[in-house]
């Protein structure tokens, strides 16, 4: 599994690729001003589904949010129900 970040301007789209296809996607938003990343949507591939891969997703945002010193907004409910249950974020999650 190899994960790419593509980012554009102040957003972008964090894949997660096995040896043939897309896994899976999250996109996120960036307030560089306010310190503040926005993880939008997470998509696991149905043929995925069920094995912990967006929950990948969502740790690789958070590590590139830290090393950005960004703090980290899930508007996405799934990744904010990912981050609710991890025991290691609360230095970057911006609940509301």
């Amino acid at each position: 599994m190899k994960f790419e970040n593509n980012k554009s301007g102040n957003g972008g789209v964090l894949t997660l690729n096995n040896e043939t296809k897309e896994v899976g996607r999250l996109t996120y938003t960036i307030f560089p001003e306010d310190h503040k990343f926005i993880i939008s949507f997470v998509l696991v591939h149905p043929e995925f589904e069920g094995r912990g891969m967006g929950k990948f997703l969502v740790e690789e945002a958070i590590k590139f949010a830290r090393e950005n010193n960004w703090k980290v907004y899930p508007h996405c409910s799934y990744a904010r129900s990912v981050m609710m249950r991890m025991s290691d974020v609360d230095d970057i999650f911006l609940k509301n």
